[in-house]
């Protein structure tokens, strides 16, 4: 049986091709060379329109040519050519008296711009002589005298601040959608729930203040590493660059589809067990899904 003729190869579809014969997901691809996936895709799908100019489509994919390590020059004869600059023509021939033109004439450099700047300037020199030469007793007679507060500021009435080294920890959730009827249990475990926690110093976390998150899948980056989590309705829990040293805790609709760009500098652990990514791991990517 033969395959279905899918029309002459263009640049995208050559980009896309070598992209998957290496395994490598196209978001992984965006954060490596740090270009928005969006971008990425339009030129992998041959829609030039939504990128800038053809200089930066022919930029981009050379960029993405050098990161996959594939000849560069197939691609780049089947894009648009960049735009061309149209030197206009001389004048006269080799033997014609060259003829200064006459210069510009800036408008915020003309004397009847700068007349009132040299004013100003004037005007404040002399403002500053005469407040430095005026005795204070004048202005003393001049100013009234300030008025004694009724009564002093109570002491010790604001509450003492949190301290410095306690980490910092952001929880953000989204109510499940109206139309669905849920059991209680099955409802809180529905919800979408992200608690991201960054660790303390290392010279306060030595001394016993350790960071933690809850949530029913907890990840950890040893580096920075870009990650995509989506529960069980599609709905997006997390996509983007988790820094070093932050932990994230996920709640969400199960099964749990996790897709990892710096699987070696990542520990995830799903109910409170650690989950190995060594099984679910290609070129350090690694695509797994949790029931």
């Amino acid at each position: 049986m033969t395959e279905p003729d899918r029309g002459p190869a263009t640049a995208g579809s050559l980009l896309r091709a070598a992209r998957e014969k290496q395994g490598l997901h196209i978001a992984a691809l965006a954060a490596a060379i740090k270009v928005s996936p969006r971008k990425l895709d339009a030129l992998e799908n041959d829609r030039y329109e939504e990128l800038p100019d053809a200089t930066f489509v022919r930029a981009l994919a050379q960029t993405v040519c050098r990161t996959l390590k594939v000849d560069a020059r197939p691609v780049l004869d089947l894009l648009p050519p960049a735009a061309s600059v149209v030197l206009e023509p001389g004048k006269g021939g080799l033997g014609t008296p060259f003829r200064e033109r006459p210069a510009r004439t800036e408008p915020g450099l003309s004397v009847s711009g700068v007349r009132p700047l040299v004013w100003a300037a004037a005007i404040l020199v002399l403002a500053a002589l005469v407040i430095y030469l005026v005795p204070a007793a004048w202005w003393s007679a001049l100013l009234p005298a300030p008025q004694a507060a009724d009564t002093a500021p109570a002491v010790g009435a604001l509450p003492a601040p949190a301290p410095a080294s306690a980490p910092v920890a952001v929880v953000s959730s989204a109510a499940p959608p109206p139309d669905s009827v849920l059991a209680p249990a099955e409802a809180a475990a529905s919800q979408p729930r992200i608690e991201t926690v960054f660790s303390a110093p290392p010279d306060e976390a030595a001394s016993g203040a350790a960071a933690a998150v809850s949530g029913m899948l907890q990840l950890r980056c040893a580096e920075e590493s870009w990650v995509e989590v989506r529960d069980g309705r599609n709905r997006v829990l997390l996509s983007r660059n988790v820094q070093a040293d932050e932990r994230v805790g996920l709640d969400g609709a199960l099964p749990l589809r996790l897709v990892i760009g710096n699987a070696a500098a990542t520990q995830l652990a799903f109910r409170g067990k650690p989950v190995n990514l060594a099984a679910s791991t290609r070129d350090n990517v690694a695509r797994l899904e949790l029931p």
